[in-house]
């Protein structure tokens, strides 16, 4: 976990961290603002619920990224997918008439500005 968060990280530990083999560590590791597109990626395909939701809030997805948190079969992805500024006005429409009632209120609130923050010794995160 010290390493996930670290604003010092050394560049070889990252692809480690990226598939390390407990969730927690990645639901950190996926919280950093300066992630690259390979491991935005790689999260966003991770099984953990908790490690894509915080890859949905990003505002650094692609298009292709951002249509897949939306077409996910999880709603808790698509509520996070939903508040995101990147979102296209179909999708949005879409969202506005998913199954899940969350969903469709989130999608209604329009896009959420996400906030950063860092603690001493930590690289800045997403909140």
């Amino acid at each position: 976990m010290e390493l996930a968060l670290s604003a010092d990280l050394d560049p070889d530990w990252r692809p480690l961290l990226v598939r390390d083999q407990h969730a927690q560590v990645k639901a950190y590791f996926s919280r950093r603002v300066d992630l690259t597109p390979e491991e935005i990626a790689l999260l966003l395909g991770d099984p953990n619920q908790t490690v894509r939701l915080n890859c949905a809030k990003r505002k650094d997805l692609t298009p292709e990224q951002v249509e897949a948190c939306v077409r996910d079969p999880d709603p808790n992805l698509r509520y996070f997918v939903a508040r995101n500024p990147l979102l296209t006005e179909e999708q949005r429409q879409r969202l506005l008439a998913d199954s899940d009632e969350l969903v469709r209120i989130a999608a209604r609130k329009g896009p959420k500005e996400r906030t950063t923050r860092s603690r001493p010794g930590q690289a800045e995160m997403l909140r």
